[in-house]
């Protein structure tokens, strides 16, 4: 189950992920009052578990600068409501879905994709799971498409809270664990690094200090002890998020892979995540 958790997290993820970059988002929390960017992004994430103070979302986003965070986190609640939030991102999900796939919503392989998934969540229990455990406590909407995001949603952030443990688990900071993921390359440590909000210095500061421990080259590269530790968090990763996968036939877990790859085509062909 554990192949099948990572196998299904890469083919659905970007079903999640587009409301961070679709523009009905902005539009949807200015309306509310709030500045676009980075005030929207921790405001509806965090909305799922009320009005959390900074701390929360320090810990919960784990590698974002604790700096950052509380310079935008207590603006939002004084200028919008978790509730306003929740149901201003669910807007946005909604418009941005109908503009990229308009009638293939009301599929039945989106209804079916939508119930497998309510029956997955049925098997993940909420403890020591901050973030699953907010968005679990949320209605789940009727309609199918809007199910099945939240569905993916949830699974998203089980997975997403069991990566925190395993990496704190394993005695990484936020930093550490952003630094490391940026010396595989998958995604550019500069792009990594500026989303989250830390300096040069901090950077390279913390570069260093895993090359001490023997994680990356001088170069910055990951070595080969780097590797291993990576690929370790990540098999406990996987190993933490298998629970709601059990309750699948092989069939199901075919499908819903099928499914994701498709609509995760169309979202990457419709732009909607940054080129890197």
């Amino acid at each position: 189950m554990a192949s099948t958790a990572r196998f299904l997290w890469q083919r659905l993820e970007a079903y999640h992920g587009l409301i961070y970059f679709v523009p009905e988002a902005d539009r949807h929390y200015t309306a509310l009052g709030l500045e676009p960017g980075r005030m929207g992004y921790f405001g509806s994430r965090a909305a799922a578990m009320g009005p959390v103070p900074a701390h929360v979302v320090v810990a919960t986003f784990f590698n974002f600068n604790p700096e950052l965070v509380h310079a935008v986190v207590p603006e939002v609640w004084n200028r919008t409501t978790a509730a306003a939030l929740w149901s201003a991102r669910l807007g946005a999900v909604d418009e941005a879905l109908g503009r990229l796939f308009g009638e293939r919503l009301r599929a039945d392989d989106v209804v079916r994709a939508a119930d497998l998934l309510r029956a997955a969540v049925g098997q993940c229990r909420p403890d020591g799971r901050p973030l699953f455990a907010g968005h679990l406590a949320q209605e789940w909407p009727e309609a199918p498409h809007l199910a099945l995001w939240l569905g993916v949603t949830l699974l998203r952030e089980y997975r997403g809270d069991g990566h925190v443990a395993a990496l704190t688990h394993a005695g990484l900071s936020g930093l550490e664990a952003l630094v490391l993921h940026g010396a595989t390359g998958a995604v550019p440590a500069a792009v990594l690094q500026s989303t989250r909000g830390w300096s040069d210095d901090d950077w390279s500061t913390t570069r260093d200090g895993l090359e001490a421990r023997g994680w990356l080259d001088a170069d910055g590269a990951l070595t080969d002890a780097g590797r291993a530790h990576r690929e370790g968090v990540e098999r406990v990763t996987d190993e933490l998020a298998a629970a709601p996968w059990t309750v699948l036939s092989a069939g199901e877990v075919e499908f819903l892979g099928e499914l994701g790859k498709e609509l995760s085509g169309v979202i990457a062909a419709a732009g909607v995540f940054p080129r890197r």
